[in-house]
């Protein structure tokens, strides 16, 4: 499939992200990021996963801001954030974090809640391990914390998550099969999950495909996977207890984290205060079963946004 017949074939979005302010927020030495905000009260800020943008999160983001400060920006890497040069611990996690934590300084949030998916949630995770005195509470959609993933993974979520491990490969070895065509590659990768391609709007889908065109993103990405299966370990191995800011885990019924994790064991051996479930769906549920994402995750922030 390439990208015309994919965009053709997805279904139309009329309201993407109607009424949100977007900006390039340049916070000094360098770093930019790219974010959308809207609504009022307490600051939730939301973070995309892999291979995407903050586009991801357009059925959901409108929703929360009927109560909250949403504020969706792209990753370190992601989108039309920044992406610097590989370096050691340029896309660990915590530098990824440290990004955000600039952005809600510079738009006067001192403490927050955190929605985040997929890449996302490990940046939300490492910064609630990091700073529990700003992360109120953090929902995690599909994925387990890396280090335990990493730990537990046999030959079948390999095969499932060829990713995980091929993107890690010296550069500039995946960089150079992707870049040789980027819409295969990124249609190929995500339709291959449960759901296929039905899940992705058309202006959220050309987002995605047009922010692939860009060499620096593809190479940030690899880059992501390979400071994961490194430097993001190295800091979950100094850690020295379990993180104490309260997290809720929700996963797909129809991925690999359901077949191949048990999700909410691996995260109770991270984070003192852990609930979750599986919810309908695969990998992108966001985008796939917003409504569920909705039921479950609204009660869980709004229990926890007192005070903020």
């Amino acid at each position: 499939m390439d990208r015309q017949i994919a965009l053709a074939a997805a279904a139309e979005a009329p309201d993407f992200f109607h009424g949100f302010e977007e900006e390039l927020h340049d916070l000094g030495h360098g770093v930019e990021v790219f974010a959308r905000q809207k609504g009022a009260g307490v600051p939730l800020l939301l973070l995309h996963g892999y291979p995407q943008t903050s586009a991801m999160w357009h059925r959901v983001a409108p929703e929360l801001a009927h109560r909250y400060r949403v504020i969706c920006p792209d990753l370190r890497g992601y989108g039309r954030s920044w992406k610097p040069d590989p370096a050691p611990e340029a896309y660990a996690k915590r530098a990824m974090g440290g990004d955000l934590f600039r952005l809600m300084d510079r738009l006067g949030h001192d403490r927050f809640l955190i929605l985040a998916h997929d890449r996302g949630a490990r940046v939300a995770h490492r910064m609630a391990a990091d700073h529990p005195d700003r992360v109120a509470a953090f929902v995690a959609l599909d994925i387990a914390p890396t280090r335990e993933m990493y730990r537990e993974a046999r030959s079948g979520f390999a095969h499932d998550y060829w990713h995980w491990y091929w993107l890690t490969r010296p550069a500039p070895f995946p960089e150079r099969l992707i870049g040789a065509d980027p819409d295969f590659f990124w249609l190929s990768k995500v339709g291959g999950a449960s759901a296929g391609m039905a899940p992705f709007a058309r202006p959220a889908l050309q987002e995605y495909l047009e922010a692939f065109d860009d060499p620096a993103a593809i190479r940030g990405a690899c880059e992501d996977y390979r400071a994961a299966a490194t430097e993001d370990i190295a800091h979950d191995d100094a850690e020295t207890g379990k993180c104490r800011v309260p997290m809720l885990a929700l996963w797909g019924s129809d991925g690999a984290i359901q077949k191949h994790f048990d999700c909410l064991a691996l995260w109770r051996e991270r984070v003192a205060q852990a609930e979750g479930k599986a919810l309908r769906g695969g990998h992108y549920l966001a985008e796939e079963n917003p409504q569920a994402v909705l039921a479950e995750a609204g009660p869980f922030l709004a229990r926890h946004a007192g005070g903020l």
